[in-house]
C-alpha cells in the first residue's frame, strides 16, 4: 500500500526541498531532451551517457541522479505503452505525432523517488532524514492520518517519492502489506459500471451517477463563468477547484469500492467487472454525453476495486464486455431490441423485464463464475503413452 505522510518543514527545510526538487526535475528534461536524440531509452545504456554530467551540472548525489535517469525510462516506457495502445490518437493525428516527435519534459516539481540511502525515518520521534542538494536535512517533522501513520511506523518501507502539491509537502511511502490468500469463490457478484448510474451489482444494488454528475455540472458552470472572466484570481481558482473535484469523485469511488468488496466478502463469493479498456474509443455518444464520458473515472474505480479485493483476499476477474447490455440473464437470447431505451431491458423471447444495468451486472455475474471455472478447474489427466 501507499502511506502518504505531510511533511512539516522550517522555512530553511523548505527553501533546500524545493530547490532540490527542481534541480531533479530539470535534470530529468536535460536526460529526457539527449535520451530522444541519440534515440537510447535503456536505463543502463542511458546512465552511460548521461550520469556523471547531471551530477556534475546539477549538484546530485549518486542515488540521485540513477533515480531521476530511471524515472526519465520510466515515462518513455509509458510513453511507448500510450501510443501503442492508442491512448494518444490514431497513427498521423495531431497529439500522437506531438507526443512521437517532442521530448518528454518535467514539471519543476514533479515527485522524486527516495530510497533508503536517500532518506531514513524516525518514527518513534516521527521525523524523516531527507537528502537534498544543500546537504542532509535532519529532523524534518512529519504527520498523517492513523492508519497511515501506524503503517510507516510498524511495516517495512520501501521506496518514497518527494511530492510537492497546493504548497504543501508530502511522502508517498510504499509499505510492504501481507496479502492474506484469494479464497475459492461461492458464486460471483456482477458490477456493472455506467454514467447514469457508476455502479449496479447483480444483488440490485444500485449506486446512482446522479449526484456526482450533478456536482460535476455544477463545477462546470462555474469553469466557464471563471474561464470567461480570465483573471489571476479567477485561474488560481479554476485550479483549485479542479482538485477539489478530482478528490469528491475519488472519494465516491473509494465508498463504492469498500461496499462492494464488504458484500463479496461477507458472502464468501468473488467480483466480476467488465473489461473497460479503450470504451472511449469505442462509445459514440450524442454531443451533450460526450464530457460526461471525458470526466468519467471508471478505471479509477476498476484499481480501487483491484487493490481493495486484493488486501481482502477477495477472488476479482474481468470479463468481457461485450453484449452484456442486450443478452437476457434468463435465457440467454440477444438483440438490440431488447434494450428499448437506457433504463429498461424487455426480452424479446421469454419476456423477462429488468432494469438494463440489473440484467447487464447479472450477466457479468455469470461470465465471471465461467472464466473462474475454466481458469481454475483441474486440467484432465493426460494418457499414458503407449
Amino acid at each position: 500500500m501507499v502511506a502518504q505522510v505531510k511533511l512539516l518543514p522550517t522555512p530553511e527545510q523548505t527553501t533546500a526541498l524545493d530547490a532540490t526538487l527542481r534541480a531533479c526535475n530539470a535534470a530529468a528534461s536535460d536526460v529526457a531532451r539527449m535520451a530522444h536524440d541519440l534515440g537510447c531509452y535503456r536505463n543502463y545504456d542511458l546512465r552511460r551517457h548521461t550520469y556523471h554530467g547531471i551530477k556534475a551540472d546539477y549538484r546530485l548525489g549518486a542515488q540521485a541522479a540513477q533515480h531521476v535517469i530511471k524515472k526519465v525510462t520510466d515515462a518513455y516506457t509509458t510513453l511507448k505503452a500510450n501510443i501503442k495502445a492508442g491512448n494518444l490518437g490514431k497513427p498521423g493525428s495531431r497529439r500522437r505525432r506531438t507526443a512521437e516527435t517532442n521530448p518528454v519534459s518535467f514539471r519543476w516539481d514533479a515527485a522524486q523517488p527516495y530510497d533508503a540511502r536517500m532518506l531514513s525515518w524516525q518514527t518513534d520521534a516521527r521525523t524523516v532524514s531527507i537528502w537534498t542538494i544543500h546537504g542532509r536535512l535532519k529532523g524534518v517533522a512529519y504527520t498523517g492520518s492513523v492508519d497511515h501513520l501506524k503503517a510507516v511506523a510498524e511495516r517495512p518501507i520501501g521506496e518514497s517519492d518527494l511530492v510537492h502539491r497546493d504548497g504543501m509537502w508530502f511522502l508517498h511511502a510504499t509499505v510492504e502489506v501481507p496479502e492474506p490468500d484469494i479464497y475459492d469463490p461461492d458464486g460471483f457478484l456482477g458490477v456493472d459500471m455506467g454514467i447514469a448510474n457508476i455502479a449496479y451489482d447483480s444483488d440490485g444494488r444500485r449506486y446512482a451517477g446522479s449526484p456526482l454528475n450533478g456536482y460535476r455540472r455544477r463545477q462546470q458552470r462555474l469553469r466557464r463563468r471563471l474561464q470567461a472572466k480570465n483573471t489571476k484570481s479567477a485561474r488560481r481558482l479554476l485550479a483549485r477547484r479542479r482538485k477539489k473535484e478530482t478528490r469528491h469523485a475519488a472519494n465516491v469511488n473509494h465508498t463504492i469500492a469498500k461496499r462492494v468488496v464488504t458484500e463479496a466478502a461477507r458472502t464468501s463469493r468473488g467480483i466480476a467487472v467488465e473489461k473497460l479498456t479503450g470504451i472511449r474509443d469505442r462509445v459514440r455518444l450524442r454531443k451533450p454525453q460526450r464530457v460526461t464520458l471525458s470526466s468519467w473515472s471508471f478505471h479509477q474505480l476498476g484499481d480501487i476495486l483491484t487493490y481493495k479485493a486484493r488486501r481482502a483476499g477477495v477472488p476479482l476477474v474481468q470479463v468481457d464486455p461485450r453484449y452484456t447490455s442486450q443478452t437476457c440473464h434468463g435465457c440467454g437470447h440477444r438483440d438490440k431490441r431488447n434494450r428499448p431505451d437506457q433504463q429498461t431491458f424487455h426480452c424479446r423471447s421469454c419476456g423477462v423485464v429488468a432494469h438494463a444495468d440489473h440484467n447487464a451486472a447479472l450477466n457479468i455475474a455469470q461470465r465471471g463464475m465461467q472464466d473462474w471455472g475454466a481458469v481454475n478447474r483441474p486440467h484432465a489427466a493426460l494418457p499414458h503413452s503407449q
